[in-house]
């Protein structure tokens, strides 16, 4: 007994010297073009859906603003997640640097906001996807009122199953779905002659006058961030592949920055083109506002196309919403944060499948709650739930990346990208989440409190339960000198 106690190997050390042999990995097979369709294919459903409410809360000129305000705190987050990721490329984003930069229960939180914010805008996806089609059903002359369960239930199924399978395939289908969604919009802008003062764009009034531009002041343009947030929202998943790139400190830069510049350029035209074609009060209240400023045209092949293009647009954000989710998921598993059974690689497809098949009943049940009882409402908070969930972690991604600075001065590590004029980007993140929280406060005060008190009881469950599990050692993976604590 003592001679077989002696030559037992200490914990960890037989996973750290067969889990290249035996272990099955992530693939490394993404690059920028695929990066791209992830952040890109997750965010742009926002322009042809939700960012009108931004119109309703503060008039047309508040969405504008909104949009470009919301803009710079997004590209900030673009640049942080450059630099950060491009030295620790970890699958699980903004979860891996928490727990490699501030600690397990800091990481923990990072990976539930990820999980839960990527699940919840995926039930939110297919729930909208089911309503499109039996829109769809309506217009092409069907007499019977189809029911949205099954709409919802296969597309999260088939999207699940293609993420099952292997992530070049599902981000390869991203990136033909998106490409086609943008394009979308660009025809649009030209079959409405959106460039001639002449044309069908009625933009006089706008022009020339504040009263269905600022209704509400400048208090409607600060209640109108929280909607702006629907052009970009998501953006920040791209760091979720990072594990998965061939060159990560390459994909990752490129990918994101493309797609930052392509959500900038969709949500102005977007703009542009519905506050020309649809009344201000109407397009505050639409539910696809880009579908209904293509049937104003009267053109039959606009109106399919952006009908086309919307349901493309819900259906690539679902994809990489299921992506993103079993990435942060799948990392905690392996990471002991959850059992770690969740932490396993499909030996033949190199797919986080049960961090995938683990999720897919949740979003099935996120999405089809608001319809089986009856309570639309609860779809709204749905959505919320997904919103803040993302706004609590920016919120830390801008003291994070001060902090990662500090650990890591420049000259000390090889980084794939550099964010320039340090530390103005991160303080600005800091300021505009904050404003934003102030915002969605205003709207949804008690969903937020509710949220904070769900993740102060998830974050006592994990201290009482999991935190003895957590090897904080083992769980520095990044290619860095270890910090004071590892």
């Amino acid at each position: 007994m003592s001679t077989a106690a002696s030559d037992r190997p200490a914990p960890g050390a037989i996973d750290e010297v067969t889990a290249g042999a035996e272990r099955p990995s992530l693939r490394k097979v993404l690059s920028p073009m695929h990066i791209w369709a992830l952040g890109v294919g997750i965010v742009l459903v926002g322009e042809f859906m939700g960012w009108n409410f931004a119109v309703e809360k503060g008039g047309m000129y508040g969405a504008l603003i909104a949009a470009w305000v919301v803009g710079l705190l997004y590209t900030s987050i673009v640049m942080i997640n450059s630099e950060i990721t491009s030295a620790i490329p970890a699958a699980g984003g903004q979860y891996a640097q928490a727990k490699h930069t501030v600690g397990p229960l800091m990481a923990f939180n990072v990976g539930l906001y990820l999980t839960l914010a990527y699940t919840m805008l995926e039930a939110a996806n297919a729930n909208v996807l089911s309503y499109l089609l039996t829109t769809l059903s309506n217009l092409m002359g069907s007499t019977e009122e189809l029911s949205p369960y099954p709409f919802a239930t296969l597309a999260i199924l088939a999207l699940a199953w293609l993420n099952y399978r292997g992530v070049f395939a599902t981000l390869s289908v991203n990136f033909v779905i998106t490409g086609f969604a943008f394009v979308t919009i660009l025809v649009l802008f030209v079959g409405a002659q959106a460039w001639n003062p002449a044309g069908e764009l009625q933009l006089a009034g706008l022009v020339g006058s504040l009263d269905n531009g600022l209704p509400y002041g400048w208090l409607g343009v600060i209640a109108a961030l929280q909607f702006g947030m629907w052009f970009y929202l998501g953006i920040e998943g791209t760091a979720q592949a990072a594990e998965e790139c061939r060159s990560a400190p390459r994909s990752i830069p490129i990918g994101s920055l493309a797609g930052m510049m392509t959500l900038i350029i969709a949500a102005t035209l977007t703009w542009y083109i519905c506050a020309g074609l649809l009344p201000w009060q109407y397009l505050g209240t639409a539910i696809t506002p880009l579908f209904d400023a293509a049937r104003v045209t009267g053109s039959g092949v606009l109106v399919v196309l952006l009908l086309i293009g919307t349901l493309f647009a819900t259906l690539a954000s679902a994809n990489g919403c299921i992506n993103d989710a079993s990435r942060a998921w799948f990392s905690m598993g392996r990471d002991r944060y959850l059992p770690e059974w969740f932490g396993a690689v499909h030996p033949r497809y190199h797919t986080p499948f049960r961090a995938i098949v683990f999720l897919v009943p949740v979003a099935i049940a996120f999405a089809l709650l608001p319809v089986l009882l009856d309570q639309p409402t609860l779809l709204a908070t749905v959505i919320t739930f997904s919103i803040l969930s993302g706004l609590l972690m920016y919120s830390f991604m801008g003291p994070n990346f001060i902090r990662f600075r500090r650990l890591w001065p420049m000259g000390s590590i090889t980084r794939g990208y550099v964010l320039p004029f340090h530390p103005a980007p991160a303080i600005a993140l800091i300021g505009l989440s904050a404003a934003v929280f102030f915002a969605t406060f205003l709207g949804y005060g008690t969903a937020l409190l509710s949220m904070l008190a769900f993740y102060f009881l998830a974050s006592i469950w994990f201290v009482r339960r999991r935190y003895k599990y957590v090897r904080r050692g083992a769980q520095f993976t990044a290619d860095l000198p270890r910090p004071r604590g590892y």
